[in-house]
């Protein structure tokens, strides 16, 4: 565990691969695997109590908090402009959602009970806060494995996403050109916008209001033009705090003799199975949307429908450069990703709910 922390620690700052959170796991992972750690706990005068890390879990993972504390800050980052401009590109969000229920299938077929097989299967949503939060409301066993999976596999979007875009789309497809048409979103579209959502997403799946609440509260705040210095406050400090003690906290649960064992080994691969197919889903409904559609769409867009923002909108813009240097896909993609988004939280919420 002191390599597997050591490692970690080497590819936030050496790699620059999810440092936020890479690094403090890292390091929580050697803290806790320390001799007679005091982290998880300590014996004083003969009686065993608590440690900081413990503590800090049951405040903070145990009842979900820290996630949904961490989605305020998040929903305050996104700016939902790109998908107001051209809705349907929700359309991409949702497909991208695909690798999250087939993992859950095959999860349960390698002899994950269904809450474990849940938890697993939300790697797919390329959402870390969304994977903790599900992973800790089924109380699974392996939140460790869980988070440490979705956070890596984000980090490597730059790596997993080309390599399954390139399988599944032609060269001719992957040059396809799309008009965007700048359109001025009013303000109070914007204010609307993160209500309404929360309410839509609320009916469809009521287990996500507390997810995509938390979200679109954020939004709003940054949205409603009054509450700037709360805007900022939640996008820096609150986000960042949140960031540290979630990280260090988390690795608690990756004591060496719970980490180290062949369950760990099949979690990393049915993650890096519900990135692939999520990738794999967004690219061929896009191939299958240009067969009845007149404006053909840039199948890359579909990629970019995973939660992973913004990495995999650059990502499938860089793409888009290299095919073609006048090809400029940036703000569809960002559409696209954006929804993802919202759709990994209503995605985890609707997990929750077909399993209780």
């Amino acid at each position: 565990m002191w390599v597997i922390g050591g490692v970690l620690i080497f590819l936030a700052i050496k790699k620059e691969m999810e440092p936020s959170l890479l690094l403090p796991i890292g390091f929580g992972a050697i803290l806790v695997n320390l001799p007679f750690s005091g982290a998880i706990d300590q014996v004083i005068d003969g009686v065993t109590e608590r440690g900081a890390l413990s503590i800090l879990f049951d405040a903070g993972i145990a009842n979900e908090l820290f996630p949904l504390l961490l989605f305020v800050g998040i929903g305050a980052m996104i700016d939902f402009g790109p998908l107001l401009t051209n809705p349907k590109m929700m359309l991409f969000g949702a497909a991208a959602q695909f690798g999250i229920f087939f993992t859950l299938s095959m999860a349960s077929l390698v002899g994950f009970d269904l809450n474990d097989a849940a938890s697993i299967a939300i790697i797919g949503a390329a959402d870390g806060p969304t994977s903790i939060f599900v992973a800790s409301y089924f109380n699974s066993n392996y939140l460790g494995q869980i988070t440490m999976a979705a956070y890596s596999y984000m980090a490597l979007v730059p790596i997993i996403q080309p390599a399954v875009i390139k399988l599944v789309t032609t060269k001719k497809e992957r040059r396809i050109r799309m008009h965007y048409e700048q359109k001025k979103i009013s303000k109070t579209t914007r204010i609307l916008f993160p209500i309404l959502v929360t309410m839509i997403a609320g009916l469809v799946a009521p287990r996500s209001v507390a997810l995509i609440g938390f979200l679109m509260f954020g939004n709003l705040i940054r949205e409603c033009g009054v509450l700037d210095s709360l805007s900022e406050t939640a996008q820096k400090q609150l986000a960042n705090l949140i960031t540290i003690f979630l990280g260090i906290t988390i690795a608690s649960q990756m004591k060496a003799e719970n980490f180290i064992t062949f369950p760990t080994l099949l979690i990393l691969f049915l993650g890096l199975i519900a990135f692939i197919f999520d990738t794999f889903a967004g690219v061929v409904f896009a191939k299958i949307l240009n067969l009845f559609t007149k404006n053909k769409v840039n199948p890359m867009i579909g990629a970019a429908g995973i939660s992973a923002f913004p990495m995999s909108a650059r990502v499938v813009h860089k793409m888009g450069l290299k095919e073609d240097p006048q090809n400029f896909l940036l703000m569809h993609a960002a559409g696209a990703n954006v929804s993802g988004q919202i759709a990994s939280v209503i995605a985890g919420g609707l997990i929750i709910s077909l399993i209780h």
